[in-house]
């Protein structure tokens, strides 16, 4: 069995059992594991009890490939897993990301590993079921007409406001960085991840770039713009070797930021770490 990938469109809370039930029997009755990542798994929970494992979904869509990667690694043959994502409600920008991150996953595995992404049509707009048509080659169980086999296409990220706060920086003045991101009350995971992006600017970005920061909703964002543009669609979720530093940084923010966005030139990263502004 190589990687399956397949969407299953539910109508509302009673429609998910129904939906997933000859899915996960089919692995149970197999001795498969069967990990399930949704923000609620009740139905499943009272169905099927303790014969499953649970886990919460990474709140960012890019930590979720590692998060199932990880399950893949620690078993020998072939498992499967239930996997929700999008879920109605979910703020548009992140909705962005996992849809990208749905497409991303035909690139991530070549394992024995069957995956069952649910969508809620009862809270979902149909231009985020046509994306899931796109990003899983089954859909319903049947082959799906629209899927594409390649990550899909990303639109620019919004500018970022007028009242942002901007900083130019090269080598001489990277550590001013630091005390930029410091001064606008940033907790210290998040001033490392703005450093590691800027480094990456450094290095690999025409070496020097602009960040800007500002408070949206809550959280601190910042966005870093540069020369460079990111050609591995799967940046940033692949664990860097401790052989160097190539991957590194975004792997950081990744890992402790609520939403990275990546296009061309620019990498922006939000969290909710941050204190209110002084």
């Amino acid at each position: 069995m190589a990687f399956r990938h397949e969407a299953l469109l539910y109508e509302g809370r009673g429609g998910l059992l129904p939906g997933v039930r000859e899915f996960v029997e089919a692995g149970l009755a197999a001795g498969e594991p069967v990990l399930v990542a949704m923000q609620d798994p009740t139905p499943l929970h009272q169905a099927f009890g303790e014969a499953l494992e649970y886990a919460a979904i990474p709140s960012n869509p890019a930590r979720i490939i590692p998060f199932w990667r990880d399950f893949v690694a620690a078993h020998d043959g072939p498992v499967r897993g239930i996997g929700e994502p999008i879920w109605p409600g979910r703020p548009s920008d992140e909705l962005v990301e996992c849809q990208y991150h749905e497409s991303l996953l035909n690139l991530a595995f070549e394992d024995d590993f069957a995956l069952l992404c649910p969508y809620d049509v009862s809270g979902l707009d149909e231009a985020v079921i046509h994306e899931a048509r796109r990003s899983h080659p089954v859909v319903d169980a049947q082959p799906s007409r629209a899927f594409r086999d390649e990550p899909l296409p990303l639109a620019p990220l919004p500018p970022p406001p007028r009242t942002a706060r901007v900083m130019g920086f090269e080598l001489e003045s990277l550590v001013d960085v630091r005390r930029f991101v410091e001064a606008h009350g940033a907790e210290p995971d998040f001033v490392l991840v703005v450093d590691e992006l800027a480094a990456n600017s450094i290095r690999h970005g025409g070496g020097r770039g602009v960040v800007r920061v500002w408070e949206q909703d809550g959280s601190l964002v910042c966005d870093v713009r540069d020369q460079g543009s990111i050609a591995d669609p799967l940046a940033g979720r692949t664990r860097p070797s401790d052989a160097g530093f190539s991957g590194r940084g975004l792997w950081i923010a990744n890992a402790l930021c609520d939403l990275v966005q990546i296009r061309p030139g620019a990498v922006r990263v939000r969290s909710g770490l941050a204190r209110p502004s002084r």
